[in-house]
């Protein structure tokens, strides 16, 4: 028998389910200290927990675990690097509290709209303000989803009986999968002016902390509501409060830097405060509870690894390789240039690389989509790129032709125009190091992508090299390496030019139109 211990306040139906299914003995304690229920539980397998903190003190007090299951979305608690080191799998139950969230954004649109929390207030101390509480209806309204994945994607769902006009902002999904949603994709600056509702639905990492800013706001119309329920972090909260009594602008906050007793900030400028009920629904707890039970049993029965969070490259691949298919789709993408809508995603593995193809698109979809955490598994990494409208193919490869241990990533794009524009990219590790060795026609070229790099095609003659190194140089940027190869045919040369500086997209448009270029970018890989 496993032992399984569940030190929160979690619907029983977890417990009742592991304890049916016969192979495990359960023990739930709600708020028990995990350290101290070590001293008779030392011989745990697996934890389910919410919001409780996993640390390393923790993992040593239990010597026999090897699972801890998040019955929610988020494992920020969870020292899941400590775990991998000590061989335990971190697993969350993803969309079991997605619905609960989307009905709380309806819920704080309807309650703000309306005055219901003021209103309710008033009343109860005998007063008759009726005229006070005026309120708007939000049936006709604009409103933008900042994130269209699963929540984002329920809460256009909940909302669609108020014949609402619905604007979208996702990098990832597809212009056909948009139209699927009922959604006009626009870009984040369209959206925030056009709205008289934005609803943020992004996680927090690097590319999105402060995201939503004074320049955001400034954009917005008079009156017009932003509802966090996503990410603390994602808004600039110096800059809300700023502009917000300028433009009259609504805030309703239900996020929060840590999830605890205190004054909070937010109490002086924001019109509706919640203390993070977003999944806090009977149905919510329920869905978790019974998602964590059986993706335990699947795990212990049936292998099935498909909600980890903590594994990025299996046994017997060399993390490099992780990298090196995580920069050829990021050099891939920035060759496309623009804000490319992807379509289609398509790779060829070569050598002893073969048996890991579905591990490393993992490390791809992080580099189409930043909000992708590369600790999840390639069945969450197939699921984003099924979700956004991005068709996946692997294709079967000869490797008679000799391209070693190499990654090729094709990626086809809808650009702004419409037309669909494709970029090929093929790369191998040198002294564990990735190189680009081919880009489209251009083979045998081998240079790190590491920094920023402008590359520029064009039809060969004689000049052209110089005219590009000139203007880069006129805009005060420094060249620390060139290279400016033929295609096989000898018709076209491609310049690659690693620059100490990213080059301004005016600029790469000034050359490329000097030049007559087939393709001009600047590309960026970290």
């Amino acid at each position: 028998m496993k032992k399984v211990l569940i030190p929160t306040k979690l619907d029983a139906v977890a417990r009742e389910s592991l304890e049916a299914h016969g192979g495990y003995t359960v023990h739930q304690e709600a708020g028990a200290d995990l350290v101290s229920l070590a001293g008779d539980h030392s011989d745990a397998y697996a934890f389910i927990v919410r919001s409780e903190k996993v640390t390393q003190e923790v993992l040593d007090a239990y010597p026999a675990l090897k699972v801890i299951i998040r019955a929610g979305a988020g494992y920020n608690t969870i020292d899941i690097q400590a775990a991998r080191k000590r061989g335990i799998d971190v697993m969350n139950t993803p969309g079991a509290n997605s619905n609960a969230v989307a009905e709380e954004v309806v819920a704080l649109m309807l309650a703000d709209a309306r005055h219901i929390i003021p209103a309710d207030a008033s009343i109860r101390k005998g007063l008759w303000e009726k005229a006070k509480f005026m309120g708007r209806e939000i049936t006709g309204k604009t409103i933008g989803v900042v994130g269209l994945g699963h929540i984002g994607r329920l809460t256009i769902q909940r909302l669609s009986g108020f014949d609402m006009e619905v604007l979208g902002f996702d990098p990832m999904i597809s212009r056909d999968r948009a139209e699927d949603l009922g959604v006009e994709l626009v870009s984040l600056e369209e959206l925030f002016s056009r709205s008289d509702y934005v609803t943020l639905h992004i996680p927090e990492n690097a590319a999105t902390k402060g995201l939503i800013n004074a320049d955001l706001f400034s954009k917005m119309k008079e009156g017009a509501t932003l509802i966090n329920c996503a990410r603390h972090g994602v808004v600039n909260h110096d800059d809300l409060k700023r502009i917000k009594a300028e433009k009259s602008l609504r805030f309703l906050n239900d996020v929060y830097p840590k999830d605890e007793a205190g004054e909070k900030p937010e109490a002086e400028f924001a019109d509706i405060l919640l203390p993070h009920l977003g999944a806090s629904s009977k149905e919510a707890n329920e869905n978790a509870a019974s998602m964590a039970a059986r993706i335990l049993v699947e795990f212990d029965e049936k292998g099935i690894t498909t909600f980890i969070v903590n594994r990025d490259i299996p046994e017997g691949l060399d993390e490099g390789y992780g990298h090196l298919a995580y920069t050829l789709t990021a050099m891939a993408k920035g060759l496309l240039g623009g804000d490319p809508r992807i379509k289609l995603l398509e790779t060829s593995v070569y050598g002893t690389l073969a048996p890991y193809s579905e591990w490393l698109v993992v490390p791809m979809v992080t580099a189409l989509d930043p909000d992708f955490d590369r600790s999840l598994d390639h069945h969450r990494a197939l699921k984003v790129l099924e979700d956004s409208g991005i068709e996946y193919c692997n294709r079967k490869v000869d490797n008679q032709k000799g391209y070693g241990n190499s990654i090729t990533v094709d990626l086809t794009a809808e650009c702004g125009s419409g037309e669909l524009v494709s970029v090929s990219v093929r790369g191998t590790l040198a002294e564990n190091q990735p190189m680009i060795s081919r880009i489209n026609d251009f083979e045998k070229l081998f240079f790190d992508p590491q920094g920023h790099t402008l590359i520029v095609s064009f039809n060969d003659r004689p000049g052209v090299l110089g005219k590009i190194a000139a203007a880069v140089a006129d805009a005060g940027i420094n060249i620390d390496d060139v290279r400016n190869p033929h295609n096989e045919a000898g018709d076209k040369s491609i310049a690659i030019l690693k620059i100490n500086q990213p080059a301004p997209s005016d600029l790469v448009a000034k050359i490329a139109e000097n030049v007559d270029a087939s393709m001009a970018a600047t590309v960026y890989v970290g």
